[in-house]
């Protein structure tokens, strides 16, 4: 691998290194996972002080191959002023809390990249609504376990093999998530959520690439209840197929609770 070489990737992760430097965590086209020294990025006026995340960068690399250093930085696109907004906030925390589980070093997956840029674009939308934003990134989520090889496996009972096709408008049908196996027609035992058909439709278009909307209004599919319990329902797939957890979901969870008052877990 060339000492001297440019890469484009979405900063993730900014800290101090030394007395001066900064250590800077991006997600690249060219090789995944990657984190490098920024000198002197700590210096007042410093050129290289456009280190902080959620910034898209042109890097041109030089140094040791196993510790790179920067050289130039050139901002492609900011995301920053998501941090305007907690909700916005910690959808794009949760983004980046994900794509550092799915992705390795040297481990370069552009489409996993892709797909996070797309979504952060969308949340800079003027005037996204609260409910936007949430439907978000549970699609974004769902779109980025896809890629990363731990899809939702939402179109066939993990139990008979069968397909599953909700009757929506049967309120006495139900499905059960299996934390390591997927969904099972009917209530489990032990399982720690349930959906019912409505529900599970819903989570089945989220693999379109455009969120559900209603044809009248435009508006967004689903109350906040359901959504909410979808992304309860990603915390559950991700901890037990990553064997971690994403902690900004919690805090992005607390916002609408706090908001609406709504008595739920």
């Amino acid at each position: 691998m060339s000492l001297n070489r440019r890469v484009k990737g979405l900063a993730l992760k900014v800290g101090p290194l030394g007395e001066n430097d900064r250590l800077l965590t991006i997600l690249s086209h060219e090789e995944g996972l990657l984190r490098l020294a920024v000198p002197g990025a700590r210096r007042p006026k410093s050129k290289l002080a456009a280190t902080s995340a959620l910034t898209f960068l042109e890097i041109q690399l030089g140094g040791k191959s196993n510790f790179p250093r920067a050289r130039q930085i050139k901002v492609i696109k900011s995301f920053s002023n998501l941090g305007e907004k907690l909700e916005t906030l910690a959808t794009a925390q949760s983004l980046i809390e994900l794509s550092m589980l799915l992705v390795g070093a040297n481990d370069p997956q552009p489409e996993i990249l892709e797909a996070i840029l797309i979504h952060l674009e969308r949340l800079q939308k003027p005037k996204i609504e609260s409910l936007e934003i949430l439907a978000t990134c549970v699609q974004a989520c769902i779109h980025l376990l896809a890629l990363g090889g731990y899809g939702l496996p939402l179109h066939k009972c993990c139990r008979s093999g069968k397909r599953l096709e909700p009757p929506i408008g049967n309120w006495d049908w139900s499905c059960s998530l299996i934390e390591d196996e997927g969904f099972a027609v009917d209530k489990i035992d032990n399982s720690k959520l349930t959906l019912n058909a409505s529900e599970l439709a819903l989570l089945q278009r989220l693999l379109k690439p455009h969120l559900p909307r209603k044809k009248e209004s435009g508006q967004i599919l689903g109350p906040l209840e359901v959504w909410l319990k979808l992304l309860k329902l990603l915390e559950a797939w991700i901890n037990a197929n990553l064997k971690k957890n994403v902690n900004s979901f919690g805090i992005l969870k607390a916002s609408y609770l706090n908001n609406n008052s709504l008595g739920m877990e």
